[in-house]
């Protein structure tokens, strides 16, 4: 393909991006598989301009505000070619039949603008530096105090992919050796004793410890989110919100198969492949079970019946933001209100689930306060047979006090927060 033939794509797949609900990642791949007749080399250099264009979304708007111009995905590649492909500008918008058309005036005088100064010049503020949605902002600075710009600074890079290895079936070491058998170098994870960070991003589909079930992806700090359950063999076990199912995998792992786990979801396409993914995996303690939502009569039948209670609850995804940095510009992050109600009501089922001397453990992957510590601090004011267990003494070498705050910059994970709550013996 020509410079100007993959600048045109990249447009194309940006456009389809806006105009979608699918993540990006999975837009990115089904319009890469539709045009066959691209390279490999092509493929990859029009998913890594997407991507990053996604990533500096922000700047990329600043600067063509500043032109006057919309906000729109060409405008966005001609800034990012001007940036990271500035030796191929001039071939990169040649029209014809595969290629981008030719700038007019203000876009090129955009692209020289950008050319000849910084991209993130001193009078662009700091948030837009950082990548960060302006409804966020306050929420972040309050949040992270003195290290916001460490910490959103991180999130500008790409994420690593974890994996964990499925006890039910192999160890860890034995995972890792199995991976370099097909040529995929990985290592063990600092803080997750299950976790493997692997090198690059391999097909997984096409690799065999993956297909048969040895190991499963899952970013580092689900795991931890997960051994925070402290689920033993025998117990009885809820995953009030489990999606596709990744805890509930590492649960059951962690139970050694013994005992039940419940699976819960409103989405039965979320728990179909919760399924296939247990099959995989030789999970047998585990059932999916279709809820229509925290009053679903299954849920009042069994209160107080459960020794542990996974609340892993819908959140605005701030911790998320460098493994889907799409989901920054989204809507779903702008009404905090309707979030953190949504919490509350789960969080509130989920505790009427747990037995006395029980737990319920509430996750998130927000790094915001105001759907952490405001939430619990919250519920424990309206509830006070629970009390809270001191997170640092499940994960003692992860954690220090009350509660699991995972971080990009501290942790190399995934932005997690995690709480343990208790229900009194009485």
């Amino acid at each position: 393909m020509t410079p100007s033939a993959r600048v045109a794509t990249s447009i194309e797949i940006l456009t389809a991006i806006a105009s979608s609900d699918l993540p990006a990642d999975r837009v990115v791949s089904n319009q890469l598989r539709f045009r066959r007749f691209m390279g490999s080399r092509d493929r990859n250099v029009v998913a890594n301009q997407v991507f990053r264009v996604l990533r500096h979304r922000s700047r990329y708007d600043w600067w063509l505000a500043q032109a006057k111009l919309p906000p729109t995905p060409r405008g966005w590649v001609i800034i990012d070619q001007a940036v990271h492909a500035a030796t191929l500008f001039n071939a990169s918008f040649t029209g014809g039949r595969y290629g981008a058309r030719p700038l007019n005036a203000a876009e090129a005088q955009l692209a020289l603008a950008v050319i000849n100064h910084s991209l993130t010049p001193k009078e662009m503020p700091w948030y837009i530096r950082l990548e960060v949605p302006e409804w966020a902002a306050g929420e972040l600075e309050r949040s992270l105090g003195d290290r916001v710009e460490e910490e959103l600074a991180e999130m500008l890079n790409q994420a690593p992919l974890d994996l964990r290895a499925n006890t039910l079936m192999i160890e860890r070491d034995a995972a890792v050796a199995a991976l370099a058998e097909e040529g995929i170098l990985s290592r063990p994870t600092k803080h997750s004793p299950y976790g493997i960070r692997v090198e690059g991003r391999p097909p997984l589909g096409s690799v065999q410890a993956f297909r048969q079930g040895l190991v499963e992806v899952q970013d580092e700090g689900s795991q931890l989110l997960a051994m925070l359950v402290d689920a033993h063999a025998g117990m009885h076990v809820i995953d009030l919100c489990a999606g596709a199912g990744g805890k509930s995998l590492a649960l059951a792992a962690m139970m050694g198969n013994r005992g039940r786990i419940s699976a819960c979801d409103i989405y039965e396409h979320k728990l179909e492949r919760a399924r296939e993914r247990m099959r995989r995996a030789g999970v047998q303690n585990s059932r999916c079970r279709l809820i229509t939502g925290t009053s679903d009569p299954w849920l009042k039948r069994h209160k107080w019946d459960f020794d542990r209670v996974l609340v892993d609850a819908p959140c605005s995804g701030t911790g998320t933001w460098r493994r889907n940095p799409d989901a920054r510009w989204g809507t779903k992050g702008t009404n905090l209100e309707e979030i953190t109600a949504i919490q509350q009501s789960l969080l509130h089922r989920g505790s009427s689930l747990v037995k006395p001397g029980g737990r319920v453990i509430y996750g998130t992957c927000s790094i915001l306060m105001r759907e952490n510590e405001d939430v619990i601090a919250q519920f424990l004011e309206e509830h006070p047979e629970f009390s809270i267990v001191p997170a640092s003494g499940i994960l003692p070498d992860v954690v220090t006090g009350d509660f699991m705050k995972l971080t990009p910059a501290q942790h190399g994970t995934d932005g997690f927060f995690g709480a343990v709550l208790q229900r009194k013996d009485d």
